[in-house]
């Protein structure tokens, strides 16, 4: 069933609201704040906030989709993240992305068919004396290599060591 935008409720990302006193300059901790509680933004939410905010949705949409940090869907279970930025690229990124794919039969910004693996692009992860680097729910890895990234997928989708 098709739910009018107008009639779009969130009621965790209002208490965010409130609690930064419904100013348009908090945004981006709004934003965080009610990602961190969901695992990602929803439509009910962003319009609740632009609501709240009193600012337009397209403000909001502009905001959400210029930073990488913020996501639209439920992420995977687990999040690989492969630098891309020239220095990685130098050393051999472009080559473990493209094995990274392979392996995992996705797409770089999608994630498996059963919601284990998401894999993205990232543009520098601030190690570029350690490219190419990755950074695996959340822990920075040096140094990736696609035996290491092998080793690191099996572990992630519940292989025995």
């Amino acid at each position: 069933m098709t739910a009018l935008i107008n009639n779009l409720h969130h009621e965790g990302a209002r208490e965010v609201c409130r609690a930064h006193n419904d100013r348009p300059d908090a945004l981006l901790e709004i934003l965080h704040e009610t990602q961190k509680a969901d695992g990602h933004l929803s439509d009910e939410a962003l319009v609740t906030i632009a609501d709240a905010l009193n600012i337009s949705r397209a403000d909001i949409h502009g905001v959400v989709s210029f930073y990488h940090d913020y996501r639209r869907e439920e992420p995977a279970q687990h999040q690989i993240q492969l630098c891309r930025a020239e220095a990685c690229q130098a050393v051999g990124s472009e080559a473990l992305a493209a094995h990274a794919e392979k392996k995992l039969d996705v797409a770089t910004g999608e994630k498996t068919a059963d919601n284990k693996i998401g894999l993205s692009a990232v543009y520098c992860l601030g190690n570029c004396a350690l490219g190419p680097a990755a950074m695996i729910d959340g822990k920075l890895i040096g140094r990736m290599t696609p035996e290491r990234l092998d080793v690191l997928i099996a572990k992630l989708m519940g292989a025995p060591s």
